[in-house]
């Protein structure tokens, strides 16, 4: 396996892709600003463990309260429930959030350019690891991307929605199309948001990401185990992470 990438949650999707797909991150989301209730009585700790009975890698859970209808209490008992990393997605700002992350058994934790200062967000980034958090570094554009090297971030997401207006735009993964092309070296890519069909998944690992994370589509489905099998996409033809 390689072992560039030594963190949990890195690790896992470097496993999937070293299977030959890109690794699907299923988002346990409560609320769609856009979509409304996705829960639909549906219990998220019974759907995260189904999901990782069906061959989910890794999750993503939404702890932000007010839009998404998340919770810290939803994410302790994610983590109890699965053995597979967990990645806390929030709008993180202070310290004390990434104690409590890291307090709560999560694996990485999201760190969105958009939404605060380099200065901060370079503070954040350093005491994620310090608190052996793997920081997935959210970018939306190109000077985004450069700070996100300059941290020497090694798991970058690219946002394909405008975060601003909490994704209620109709981004897709033709904006990781666009960056692609400009992640630095040796990072795994991760397309985020607006990938709603088989074709923008596959549009996404075309384009060199290593993992898709997937909320919404996946919530909507008929059949929701369906549809994550149809968002396995073989990436035999890419390496792990840019080199």
């Amino acid at each position: 396996m390689n072992t560039r990438f030594s963190g949990r949650f890195s690790s896992a999707i470097v496993a999937e892709n070293e299977r030959g797909f890109a690794a699907v991150i299923p988002d346990i989301k409560c609320v769609s600003p856009k979509e409304g209730d996705l829960l639909r009585g549906r219990d998220p700790v019974e759907t995260a463990k189904h999901l990782v009975c069906g061959g989910a890698p890794v999750l993503s859970v939404v702890t932000e309260r007010n839009s998404f209808g998340g919770s810290t209490e939803l994410l302790r008992a994610v983590v109890r429930a699965v053995d597979v990393p967990v990645l806390r997605k929030d709008f993180i700002t202070s310290e004390a959030q990434l104690v409590e992350t890291a307090e709560l058994g999560a694996a990485a934790v999201l760190l969105i350019c958009a939404t605060t200062t380099e200065n901060t967000l370079k503070m954040l980034y350093e005491k994620a690891m310090e608190l052996g958090l793997e920081p997935l570094v959210e970018v939306s554009n190109v000077e985004e991307m450069v700070f996100a090297d300059v941290l020497g971030a090694e798991l970058i997401g690219i946002n394909n929605r405008d975060i601003m207006t909490l994704e209620r735009d109709e981004g897709g993964a033709r904006r990781t199309v666009a960056l692609a092309s400009v992640i630095p070296t040796g990072t795994l890519l991760i397309s985020e948001s607006g990938i709603l069909s088989p074709a923008d998944a596959k549009l996404a690992v075309s384009a060199g990401a290593n993992a898709v994370l997937v909320g919404t589509a996946l919530w909507l489905a008929d059949d929701m185990a369906a549809m994550y099998r149809s968002l396995r996409i073989e990436r035999s033809g890419f390496s792990c992470g840019r080199s």
